[in-house]
């Protein structure tokens, strides 16, 4: 693996990291409570990340999906992590996807795996944030996760 691409699965590691960390100890009905005012519950948001894992990883980069065991929760998200770092491992950097969103302008900038990394880093990073506010609306925890 080069080092810009261990550079980028560390960071992408940490991120998910976080979102693990950040809903550990979460009974089953807090993590289908919906406090925020969008409505997410931090089991909706976990499950959006496995979704944009993916979708970006799957649908975008490889065009193809990989029949999985696990259609939700955690077991969901970890289970799309774990197939989209063997799509990241198997390519270069400068692989080209195999689809794109034309018609979206944040979308259309993915041009390779890069750049796929690095959408998932902030969309990872974004619902972590959401998912910190959620735990202390929930329980008053904070800090959590690794700092």
């Amino acid at each position: 693996m080069s080092d810009e691409k261990a550079v980028l699965s560390e960071f992408l590691a940490y991120q998910r990291e976080s979102v693990e960390a950040i809903v550990a100890g979460l009974d089953e009905e807090a993590l289908g409570t919906a406090v925020l005012p969008s409505g997410w519950t931090p089991l909706g948001l976990i499950e959006h990340l496995g979704d944009a894992e993916m979708h970006w990883f799957q649908d975008v980069f490889t065009g193809s999906r990989v029949e999985g065991e696990a259609s939700s929760g955690l077991a969901f998200y970890r289970e799309q992590c774990r197939i989209s770092d063997t799509v990241i491992a198997a390519a270069s950097l400068d692989t080209a996807p195999a689809r794109r969103h034309e018609s979206e302008p944040l979308a259309s900038q993915t041009t390779d795996l890069r750049r796929i990394i690095l959408h998932l880093i902030e969309e990872t990073a974004r619902h972590a944030g959401h998912l910190d506010a959620a735990r202390e609306l929930l329980d008053g925890r904070t800090g959590l996760g690794p700092r």
